[in-house]
């Protein structure tokens, strides 16, 4: 598939996407997230062999958010009127992030650099977060008199909790990779020159893994976070029945028994 503004490439199972606008931190427009989607689609559809999906950004960001002056940041409403500046979310923004959580395969971001607004968002979309020591973490929206979006108030408080997640939405401070750390953000924290080496290591890993149990775990977590203890039992019987019933969950046992390493083929 041919793209303008992101990068897309399949090796040893796992898929990488990297937004590639360097020159203007990876910000975000409508024509970038279009991408996105599609290339997030070639897995969901089955286009794609890929049982991870890696994402980052080119160059020394992540993603500095909506690129405001680029369609990122909503627009006029009908016939002239007032600008709905949260159009481009039900368009766009928000539909990538749907894609992102509902994937049947592990999510792992790389971060460098800037995670700001809805970069952040897809930053800490990931299972597996590793922050290259030059990342930062921000909500930026604050700044230019508009609210978190794409997922951001949903998201932070199960993160961090309610007093942190607040600060960072009303102060509209940098959390440096170190403290997103201490805070619970990210999973790890590497020197910038290691960030696509264990991030590829780690994205590696899951590709080998039991793919079906694996989006189940990504899922299950999600799905039980509001619910009382019986019903969080329920989904994890469920998701036992269907873990159960894969090629995988017999060859983890056969492996055991023999004592030898699991060759899981992701069905």
């Amino acid at each position: 598939m041919d793209f303008e503004h992101i990068l897309w490439s399949e090796a040893d199972g796992v898929a990488t996407l990297t937004i590639n606008r360097p020159d203007k931190l990876n910000s975000l427009h409508t024509g970038v997230i279009a991408e996105m989607i599609r290339a997030v689609d070639q897995i969901r559809d089955g286009l794609s062999g890929a049982r991870c999906l890696l994402l980052t950004g080119a160059g020394r960001g992540f993603s500095s958010g909506a690129d405001l002056s680029g369609g990122g940041a909503g627009g006029g409403g009908r016939g002239g009127g007032p600008v709905d500046a949260g159009a481009v979310l039900e368009t766009h923004f928000n539909v990538l992030l749907e894609r992102l959580f509902a994937l049947p395969v592990p999510l792992v971001t790389a971060v460098n650099g800037p995670a700001a607004g809805a970069g952040c968002s897809y930053a800490l979309a990931g299972d597996i977060i590793v922050a290259a020591r030059s990342a930062y973490f921000l909500q930026a929206f604050v700044n230019i008199g508009l609210v978190p979006d794409v997922g951001s108030t949903w998201m932070l408080p199960r993160m961090v909790g309610r007093a942190r997640a607040t600060r960072m939405m009303m102060l509209g401070e940098r959390i440096p990779a170190e403290q997103a750390f201490d805070w619970g953000l990210v999973s790890e924290v590497v020197e910038d020159a290691e960030l696509m080496p264990r991030a590829t290591e780690i994205a590696r890993k899951l590709a080998k893994g039991p793919t079906r149990a694996l989006t189940l775990i990504r899922t299950g977590i999600r799905d039980c976070m509001d619910r009382t203890l019986t019903e969080a039992l329920m989904v994890e019987r469920r998701n036992q029945l269907v873990a159960g019933r894969t090629a995988d969950f017999a060859e983890g046992v056969m492996a055991f028994l023999q004592k030898r390493p699991a060759n899981f083929t992701g069905r």
